[in-house]
């Protein structure tokens, strides 16, 4: 059976079109990091603009902390436990000079965990500290071990996890590979500067696009000559 003109082209247009979005999915990377989120002391978090050394946050704020894999800001998972500053710090009384920070650590699930392995607890503390510490300081009070890389990203609360800091892992693979970090951040740079990594890259969706004209216009041309 003789297939119509220009089935040939439009099957060579389907099979790019596929390669192409089998490669953007094949490159779609997460990172691997603890993320760093601003409280409004009731049920809403906020990804932090700046990383916890540099934030001095007032009396009764609230902070909090998710260890979690994801591309970036736009799809970084927020803790799990509600920003409630009343009900962190109510069994710590305030006092004179010193200012309280309620703090939410939540270590993640055991899908983010690294090699596979078991994430301690969601835990809260409310730390009283200096009223000009930063947020770091306020969370060392609490959660110590911490652990920091050259660049001061901030790679292990209370030694978890016990290795790595803010690798790159493959969506494909889940293989990692170390990464350009944040000087004072809580994020990978990658991860942060506002490239979603959601979808297919500019450079897939521009390569798409000459797919698709390519394959019109063979089909055009296929069609002429009937």
């Amino acid at each position: 059976m003789r297939r119509p003109p220009g089935t040939g082209a439009l099957l060579l247009l389907i099979g790019c079109l596929l390669t192409v979005l089998g490669a953007g999915s094949a490159q779609a990377a997460g990172y691997r990091y603890w993320s760093f989120w601003d409280g409004d002391g009731g049920k809403n978090w906020t990804y932090a603009t700046q990383g916890p050394s540099l934030v001095r946050p007032d009396d009764g704020a609230v902070q909090g902390f998710r260890f979690s894999v994801s591309q970036d800001s736009q799809d970084s998972a927020q803790p799990r436990r509600a920003p409630d500053f009343g009900a962190v710090c109510a069994g710590t009384p305030a006092k004179d000079g010193l200012k309280r920070i309620a703090l939410v650590i939540d270590p993640g699930t055991a899908a983010d965990a690294p090699d596979g392995g078991t994430p301690p607890p969601l835990r809260t503390a409310c730390a009283r500290v200096a009223p000009d510490a930063s947020t770091a300081e306020a969370l060392a009070s609490v959660a110590k071990p911490l652990r920091y890389d050259s660049s001061a990203m901030l790679c292990a609360i209370s030694g978890y996890p016990a290795s790595g800091c803010g690798e790159q892992v493959a969506g494909d693979s889940g293989g990692a590979d170390s990464d350009a970090t944040d000087p004072g951040g809580s994020a990978p740079a990658s991860a942060a500067d506002g490239d979603s990594g959601g979808g297919p890259s500019a450079g897939v969706l521009t390569g798409i696009g000459a797919v698709l004209l390519l394959g019109v216009a063979a089909v055009l041309q296929a069609r002429r000559r009937r």
